[in-house]
């Protein structure tokens, strides 16, 4: 069986021995052939908005307008979907203070060069874009308390808008359930302070915050909540192909709009386990392969189908090496897996530190199989985070098949799921 599976902004081609494979985990959306373009696609959402009025009526009267826009971490069709909405703004209020603000979350800082990739340079050159920053506390404003109980701190050049919009996609994701929608305010433009709140050890644990899971999930009831104090009043979100282009298009509430995405996605990202020994996965290449932070999120999808005590082969470019230096710090310092899940869980809400969440679900998925990493990072780096480097798809099986065999199974079967980010495994 010959598999192509992406990596970075390439595509590694893997061959697996036909009485080993066992089945690849595949999204639907791969079959998906939208009826019209992009931009139409684009285009009829904002002239169709879910719960609102059109943004061009929304814009009139309102002077001062922010735009929160992903950053450089996420594959959103900004070239697509940004000119849209600026026109839609301007064609209802020509003369509206318009700010395009980029939601880092707790990411580093999104470049120049970065920008001008997603935006492109008109855009870059002709608009006013801030990057925000969660620990710039002069730029932030206190709104009070979360429904759990955690501080709501967000950007304050959002909050002080005369309206409020965001643009986004929609994808499974690990812990929020879906990403967009409701996510560009929290994590989007909050504080350090209340994204840690709100990823604390608990809600992590809840068996409803997993891949595709909104009820009962108590992280994204916070992040909703956060939406609606923010007054986010119209969203722009897309479902993408592998190759990050517009396949589907909604607007309009916050909430509503990302329901009627969401149930789009369900219809073809579900896909049955095909439980096995060894599993391979990815994190659907660049941009969201850049770093071995973001890696976890493809591995998750491995965790749901792997036999306990297996071996998931992670393909992950990493170019940018572990992409978050405490939760390298946290691996590299202590070896006992067993012993940082119970850090963990140990640690109060308030307490919780940047990134514990991945170092949480990451353990998580360590205790139940081993991880070879196939990436560009540095082997050290690789066995620093617990996980056994390799540089072929050939060696991983082969360090594979050693490990298994040490557990008195041989030629075990091999589960594929090439982008690991776009299923949600039942």
């Amino acid at each position: 069986m010959n598999i192509q599976l992406p990596y970075g902004k390439e595509k590694m081609e893997i061959s697996i021995p036909d009485a080993r494979y066992n089945g690849s985990l595949i999204s639907k959306m791969t079959e998906y052939v939208p009826e019209k373009s992009q931009e139409e696609l684009v285009r009829d959402a904002l002239a169709h908005p879910i719960g609102t009025p059109k943004l061009s009526e929304m814009a009139i009267g309102k002077k001062n307008v922010v735009i929160i826009a992903s950053d450089h971490t996420r594959p959103v069709p900004s070239k697509i979907i940004m000119p849209q909405m600026l026109a839609e703004i301007r064609r209802g209020n020509p003369d509206a203070d318009i700010t395009i603000l980029i939601s880092t979350g707790l990411h580093r800082e999104t470049t120049k060069e970065e920008l001008v990739h997603k935006f492109g340079e008109d855009i870059v050159k002709a608009e006013k874009i801030v990057v925000h920053d969660c620990a710039d506390e002069s730029n932030l404003v206190d709104l009070g308390k979360l429904p759990s109980g955690g501080e709501l701190i967000i950007n304050k050049l959002a909050y002080e808008a005369d309206l409020l919009v965001a643009e986004g996609f929609i994808e499974p994701h690990f812990f929020a359930g879906f990403s967009g929608g409701r996510k560009s305010i929290l994590p989007g433009i909050a504080s350090r302070t209340t994204v840690c709140y709100n990823h604390n050890a608990e809600f992590i644990d809840s068996p409803y915050a997993r891949t595709g899971v909104i009820e009962g999930n108590p992280i994204h009831e916070d992040m909703l909540y956060a939406a609606r104090a923010a007054h986010l009043a119209f969203i722009c979100n897309v479902v993408v192909s592998a190759s990050h282009e517009v396949l589907f298009a909604v607007a309009g509430d916050c909430d509503r709009a990302h329901v009627a995405g969401r149930n789009f996605l369900l219809q073809y990202c579900q896909v049955d386990k095909i439980p096995a020994d060894i599993v391979i996965s990815t994190n659907g290449g660049y941009p969201l392969d850049q770093n071995i932070y973001q890696a976890v999120k493809g591995m998750t999808a491995a965790e749901a189908t792997v036999n306990e005590g297996g071996v998931i082969i992670m393909v992950a470019k990493s170019s940018d090496g572990h992409g978050a230096p405490v939760f390298y710090e946290t691996f590299k310092n202590e070896a006992d897996n067993q012993k940082l899940m119970d850090q963990f869980r140990a640690t109060p809400k308030e307490k919780t530190i940047p990134d514990q969440w991945q170092s949480q679900i990451f353990v998580r998925l360590l205790q139940r199989a081993d991880v070879i990493y196939i990436s560009d990072a540095e082997d050290e780096m690789v066995r620093n985070l617990h996980m056994i480097p390799a540089h072929s798809m050939d060696e991983a099986i082969a360090k594979a098949d050693e490990i298994l065999a040490g557990k008195g199974k041989k030629d075990a079967k091999i589960t594929v799921i090439p982008d690991g980010v776009a299923v949600i495994v039942l």
